[in-house]
């Protein structure tokens, strides 16, 4: 008996283990790559357009908008763009709508991993066209959604599970990422933290690849990282660790109200007598008028995000940059137009944290706009981890690690206890979905088949009438009507068959024979399960065959009857290691938690 165990315990390992990774990480190297390449379009539309627009000449320099020559009649700008965009969206693909990231969501946990070639294309242009146009918008959103398209589309060429489709389409998510940002580690958490909704080495795995491929073509396309370099902080102490908890707070509160106004302008614009085509033409026309007044709101603000990193932007103006880009980005953004959200919330976090500079015993404007910016975007997407290697991509500023993680939880704690969802899952929820972002271990993956079976089974003896089997069950008797199912045994104890009350009815009905046995009318195939078995195994069983009960029998014999798996037994055992969470138990100091 001891050697049968140990077979089964080495069979079992940390992670599910599946050689198919080997062929998804090659598909992942040639998704990584065209991220790559779609990333430096992106990229090269974006600014070719902004400098068509603003400065009337044909260039792929990224300049900034604070200098452009079109005076008042920079309010048209956004109008125009959000009119092409809306036309687009209406005639080309209403996917293009909105963040990005969203539709990513819905396609990979609603749609199959499924998205259509025409997405890929007139995403990026979409973006690029509300970008340069002045909307107040990054490029991480777009991308994200276009990498996840070429990811799609690729997988889609080739005989593969919804499950592998997953994988390939966040594997272009990321790489698309990674390549915009100079950021593969960040990408990579951000495909575990909101895509993959799994940790599981056969989607971790492509997918780092796909990131690290992008990262490494970004060089020769794009250059190398850090794209917001700045001059290294000193390490934090105690108290400037207590200083980023507060930063990290208030950002969390900055958070919500930002998440709130989105939808309360998305919901504005619903009640609009107009058709959603137009709507982001309207939100152009407040951009353009908020452009006009300040325009370092405008495009997609990296000089800005460098100038808050670098401490260069502090005073009175500093205030009319978070609020103007607040009121602005909400929205455009609910009005459907496409842009992302990443960069926007960098720069107003950033905003933050500047105006929090002034008043902080240590430190300079750009530290503390550092930390604001990650705490902001942590907590507004609700994805800590992310924010927080993000920003270390970003400057390479290494010491202040510990600063940005009390940060980003802070913020994310306070999101998370404010609000019921993020400005991302808000979105998907509005269309009738719903997203469960924990993550946890299944239950019914760390226990046994003898931690839930009933190891009284029912049983009775092959020669038993049906007649007779049929008349117990009416009279209820307690060991064989609390389950569907009967174990058959022989004279000597060992298994036979098994016998449902539907065997027994379709007996009934079918033969006109009073001698007939359990044994005959029930079934001798059975499939079973073993004491040692991972119960999430056992229940695998059950779905495959369509069956709802197994004899838990011995290894070393698998005639010898050890107990009964049922649905009941198996949901108890579920509900049992559920109530670990939420049970709480007599401690030493009573009534202080």
């Amino acid at each position: 008996m001891t050697s049968k165990v140990e077979r089964a315990e080495d069979r079992l390992a940390d992670f599910t283990r599946d050689k198919r990774v080997l062929i998804l990480s090659l598909m992942a190297v040639v998704i990584g790559a065209f991220s790559a390449v779609v990333a430096k379009i992106l990229a090269w539309l974006i600014a070719v357009i902004t400098n068509l627009v603003f400065f009337q000449r044909f260039s792929s320099d990224f300049v900034s908008l604070t200098t452009h020559h079109l005076g008042p009649f920079v309010i048209l700008a956004p109008v125009i763009g959000g009119l092409v965009i809306g036309l687009m969206a209406r005639y080309g693909s209403e996917k293009i709508r909105g963040h990005g990231i969203p539709e990513a969501l819905e396609a990979i946990l609603f749609g199959r991993s499924r998205m259509e070639g025409k997405v890929a294309v007139l995403k990026p242009l979409s973006s690029a066209i509300s970008i340069g146009t002045g909307g107040p918008f990054g490029a991480e959103g777009p991308i994200i959604m276009t990498g996840g398209a070429v990811g799609s589309l690729f997988a889609q060429l080739f005989h593969l599970s919804p499950a592998e489709r997953k994988t390939l389409l966040v594997a272009g998510a990321a790489g698309g990422m990674a390549a915009i940002f100079a950021s593969p580690v960040a990408a990579v958490l951000l495909a575990v933290e909101l895509l993959l909704f799994e940790w599981k080495p056969r989607s971790f795995i492509p997918v780092s690849i796909a990131a690290a491929t992008a990262a490494a073509l970004r060089v020769p396309l794009m250059g190398a990282g850090p794209i917001f370099p700045v001059t290294t902080h000193a390490p934090l102490g105690g108290e400037g660790l207590v200083l980023a908890l507060v930063v990290g707070i208030i950002a969390g509160l900055a958070s919500g109200l930002l998440t709130t106004l989105v939808y309360a302008f998305e919901d504005l614009f619903a009640k609009l007598p107009v058709h959603w085509m137009w709507w982001p033409a309207i939100g152009g026309l407040f951009v353009g008028i908020g452009g006009w007044i300040d325009p370092r709101i405008l495009g997609v603000g990296y000089d800005t995000i460098h100038a808050l990193l670098r401490g260069e932007l502090i005073g009175p103006l500093v205030m009319g940059l978070l609020i103007g880009k607040a009121l602005i980005w909400s929205i455009s953004l609910g009005s459907g137009t496409s842009g992302g959200v990443l960069a926007p919330l960098l720069i107003m976090g950033g905003a933050l944290g500047a105006i929090e500079g002034r008043w902080m015993p240590m430190g300079d404007a750009g530290m503390w706009a550092m930390i604001s910016m990650a705490a902001m975007m942590g907590g507004t997407m609700r994805s800590p981890l992310t924010a927080m290697v993000f920003t270390l991509e970003l400057t390479h500023d290494l010491n202040l690690l510990p600063g940005l993680l009390v940060g980003c939880i802070a913020a994310h704690a306070v999101t998370v206890l404010a609000l019921r969802r993020s400005i991302l899952t808000e979105k998907v929820a509005r269309r009738g979905f719903h997203i469960n972002r924990e993550y946890v271990v299944d239950p019914l993956m760390g226990l046994r088949v003898s931690e839930a079976m009933d190891q009284e089974a029912p049983v009775i003896p092959a020669t038993m009438r049906v007649s007779d089997f049929s008349d117990r069950l009416a009279r209820r008797e307690p060991k064989l009507s609390r389950r569907q199912g009967t174990l058959i045994i022989d004279d000597e104890g060992w298994l036979k068959g098994i016998i449902t009350r539907g065997d027994v009815l379709r007996a009934i009905e079918e033969f006109d024979d009073p001698n007939l046995t359990v044994l005959q009318a029930g079934s001798g195939n059975l499939i079973v399960t073993y004491p040692d078995e991972i119960l999430y195994e056992a229940i695998e069983k059950m779905v495959r065959n369509d069956i709802g009960r197994l004899p838990v029998v011995s290894r070393d014999n698998p005639r010898q009857v050890l107990g009964y798996l049922g649905r009941a037994a198996v949901m108890t055992a579920r509900l049992h290691r559920m109530k670990e969470a939420h049970e709480r138990e007599p401690g030493w100091l009573q009534g202080l938690a």
